[in-house]
């Protein structure tokens, strides 16, 4: 079995931030949770494990645009839910990710 190395360049940390802040304003508004449930929680914590070992390290783009999906089927529902919800309130709580995100798409 080979070890990958974990991703951790500033590309990666911005999606990592970019994930929390997004899941942090899921469980806020649906869950009405001002700390991210246990359900939340478990959803970034998988989030953040597969940015850190997303195999285009760096060079990534948006989940949505890959051509490898590396989630799970259940989380990958999960963040799509979490994405679809969240993009349009990111405008309002997180507008400066909202715009560096669309310009990674």
């Amino acid at each position: 079995m080979t070890k990958h190395e974990l991703n951790n360049g500033p590309n990666i940390q911005k999606e990592k931030e970019m994930v929390t802040k997004m899941i942090g304003l899921y469980c806020l508004k649906k869950h009405h949770q001002h700390v991210p449930c246990e359900e939340c929680e478990e959803l970034k914590s998988y989030a953040l494990k597969r940015l850190s070992l997303c195999q285009f390290g760096e060079e990534k783009t948006a989940c949505s645009n890959c051509s490898v999906h590396c989630y799970k089927p259940d989380y990958r529902k999960k963040m799509k839910a979490v994405m679809r919800y969240s993009g349009p309130w990111m405008v309002l709580y997180h507008p400066i990710y909202s715009v560096k995100h669309l310009l990674n798409k």
